[in-house]
């Protein structure tokens, strides 16, 4: 049995497979400019920066650019559409609730760390019951900065009651693998969430295939 410690949790294709009603919120703001719909295959490495960055993304394959009034009238729309429709197919990724419940057994602190919206972080895992397993849930809002800067993930887990130095990040891209780098802490990737750059050369300290590979591989950092 080792030392409590906090595992932080990004949001967007780690704990949960957001995927589908993401790109769904995506494809209606591109419908309503007259824009075909993104494949939800392509699409899914779009996610991971915020829906403005998704947006973005979704106007640059197809070549389109728009005014900064227009980016911002989509991205309250996108984010209105998104929060009425957050859980419709978005489910925890297979494995993650028994590797949740041993953490807590164990005695750890979890927390959540993403570049999401904090209300809309909070309200998908309202949705998806999983909000009570959390110390902490922060996003892009919470403290003015979003991942990497090391800011968001320190605060995150002072929030949560942890200590840094006694913690680990848990992602699935290189805003995570980054966050983790630049607050000095170990970082597990995830190899099914969503990323352009794969996840691998990215060399997180740990890499699992399914969540139930996660509760080793975060023993083996904490027993280093």
């Amino acid at each position: 049995m080792t030392s409590p410690y906090t595992l932080v949790f990004d949001l967007d294709g780690t704990l949960v497979d957001t995927a589908p009603d993401l790109i769904t919120a995506l494809n209606y703001v591109l419908d309503r400019e007259g824009l075909p719909a993104v494949p939800m295959a392509s699409a899914r490495n779009m996610i991971g920066a915020g829906a403005r960055k998704l947006i973005e993304r979704g106007l640059e394959a197809e070549d389109r650019t728009v005014t900064p009034a227009d980016m911002d009238r989509m991205t309250a729309d996108f984010i209105a559409y998104y929060a009425d429709h957050i859980a419709v197919e978005s489910r925890p990724f297979e494995g993650l609730l028994d590797a949740l419940d041993l953490f807590a057994a164990q005695g750890h602190r979890l927390a959540v760390c993403t570049n999401k919206l904090e209300w809309l972080s909070k309200r998908l895992l309202d949705q998806l019951d999983l909000t009570r397993r959390f110390a902490a849930i922060c996003g892009a809002d919470t403290f003015g900065v979003q991942k990497p800067d090391p800011t968001i993930f320190r605060e995150t887990v002072a929030r949560a009651g942890g200590d840094v130095k006694a913690s680990i990040m848990v992602g699935d891209a290189g805003t995570d693998v980054g966050v983790a780098r630049r607050a000095g802490v170990p970082v597990i990737g995830v190899s099914f969430g969503y990323t352009d750059v794969p996840i691998a050369d990215l060399k997180p300290d740990r890499l699992i295939h399914h969540m139930r590979d996660l509760p080793a591989a975060a023993h083996s950092l904490m027993t280093a």
